[in-house]
């Protein structure tokens, strides 16, 4: 076997292994399930060009290139966004986990893209603040801040989401390594 057909194998194991943590975090990047397999599929071409060289330890960089790649779809599509005062039905489960992860949906997604990506890879991906500030090309002060902003208008927004047991400055609760409730693994 070739070091090329070696290469193709192992992108392809890994593509195979991982395909379900992408989306997921694709997912929660973009609030979409088509988005989130556009930006794994062009995430994943951009990925096998360097290949040769990531193919030791490649979720930092495909991570990065996700992040990346999600805010600039956003930055190209925003204009296209199309408002709609009439919202399509529906069904409605009636677990409380349910209205959770509709709650922190819809809190995510009024977040910029920015602040979106640091609380997915921070807090979700359960990246340190430097490996957050490496996978998006931003400082480790960027992070901290775009993180504590997010934070802050995830609890204004969505206030039934904080635990109110643990509390941090302000009445807030400290963010832990994951500062939504419930598995996200659902959205």
């Amino acid at each position: 076997m070739s070091d090329r057909d070696e290469l193709q194998a192992s992108f392809e194991a890994y593509v195979a292994a991982r395909r379900g943590a992408l989306l997921r975090t694709a997912y929660l990047l973009t609030g979409d399930s088509h988005a989130a397999e556009d930006l794994v599929q062009n995430a994943l071409l951009n990925v096998v060009a360097k290949w040769h060289r990531i193919v030791d330890d490649p979720d930092p960089y495909v991570r990065t290139v996700l992040a990346r790649e999600s805010v600039n779809r956003w930055r190209r599509r925003r204009w296209r966004e199309v408002h709609t005062d009439v919202l399509p039905d529906r069904a409605v489960r009636d677990d409380d986990r349910h209205d959770e992860r509709l709650v922190l949906r819809a809190a995510l997604a009024r977040l910029a893209p920015r602040q979106r990506a640091v609380i997915v890879l921070r807090y979700y991906e359960d990246l340190t603040e430097a490996q957050t500030a490496a996978a998006l090309g931003i400082s480790v002060g960027t992070v901290k801040s775009q993180a504590r902003d997010a934070l802050t208008r995830l609890r204004t927004q969505a206030p039934e989401l904080a635990d109110g047991e643990d509390a941090g400055v302000d009445g807030h609760p400290l963010p832990t390594r994951q500062p939504v409730p419930g598995d996200l693994s659902g959205l």
